[in-house]
């Protein structure tokens, strides 16, 4: 093992993390006061308001919720028929249509660079779902949603660069984790990159630098909610942001997005994912990661 790591137990897998990093040295239970003077992270405020605690999951009893104290993200809205989304979902979930015939499909490239469980990288493919028991007309909802910056979605893939990420969300959350290679840059270039794990490339995508814009913190909240089963059941995982650091743009023309053939692009392929119509870059936001509850028989 390399000598900058040290092995550590997750539930019943041994796991190698960097020496002296977050999960070496708070196991999910982290000092705020320490994690402030780190100079990466503008403020904790935020998280103090959250205060963890040791729960039971699927790997033991752990602290949770799980907090980020910095990360980037680079989004691409694309719109897919609703035939080859439902394909892809497993009932009862149905799509969002944004127009007739049409879903939503987000693809995501993520960085996380200071966690409670050390820095990573991940790429996440979602189907944007209906809310659990809404009814109505789909326009209503989408609008509702995008007013109050909260979405649900389904998670087809969700690759990481790293083992503790792949085997924290494989086993706490039975969700499609692999492990492999993925860059991504917000600050002088917008570019980002996922290989296949035999190291070919796999989808890569570049744009033009948008103009920032910069947000007091907890001015600019949103929440994400996966919809996915565990051990059979339907639970549902909130991810709630606060984005300090952001810029958005509609139908944008300059997006450079290849695709090279390895298993993401062939997601996309299969579920006909075209037109951009928004890309949203973030180059500082915090976010806490809730573990997955139950949904009650009502909201299904």
């Amino acid at each position: 093992m390399d000598e900058g790591f040290t092995e550590i137990e997750f539930g019943s897998q041994t796991v190698a993390v960097p020496k002296g990093g977050y999960y070496d040295r708070f196991r999910m239970n982290p000092d705020l006061d320490a994690v402030a003077q780190d100079a990466a992270v503008d403020d904790v405020s935020w998280f103090r308001r959250i205060p963890k605690q040791r729960v039971e999951s699927r790997v033991g009893s752990i602290w949770a919720p799980n907090f980020y104290y910095r990360a980037r993200s680079i989004q691409l809205l694309m719109t897919a028929p609703v035939a080859r989304l439902r394909a892809m979902l497993p009932e009862p979930l149905e799509p969002l249509r944004a127009f007739p015939g049409r879903g939503l499909v987000a693809l995501t490239f993520f960085a996380y660079d200071v966690c409670d469980n050390d820095p990573y990288r991940e790429v996440s493919i979602a189907a944007v779902v209906r809310r659990p028991g809404a009814r109505g007309p789909h326009s209503f909802e989408l609008l509702d949603s995008m007013r109050r910056r909260s979405f649900f979605a389904h998670v087809l893939a969700l690759p990481v660069d790293t083992e503790i990420a792949r085997v924290r969300g494989v086993h706490g959350y039975q969700l499609p984790k692999w492990r492999t290679t993925i860059d991504i840059a917000t600050d002088d270039a917008v570019q980002a990159e996922i290989q296949t794990t035999n190291g070919s490339p796999d989808l890569s995508m570049s744009a033009p630098v948008p103009t920032f814009t910069e947000a007091a913190s907890q001015s600019h909240m949103g929440t994400s909610t996966m919809l996915h089963q565990v051990d059979g059941r339907w639970h549902q995982t909130v991810v709630r942001s606060n984005t300090l650091s952001y810029a958005q743009r509609s139908f944008p023309h300059d997006v450079h997005l290849e695709r090279h053939g390895g298993p993401i692009s062939q997601l996309l392929d299969g579920l006909g994912a075209a037109k951009i119509l928004r890309m949203d870059v973030v180059r500082n936001a915090q976010t806490v990661l809730n573990l997955p509850a139950p949904l009650r028989t009502s909201d299904r």
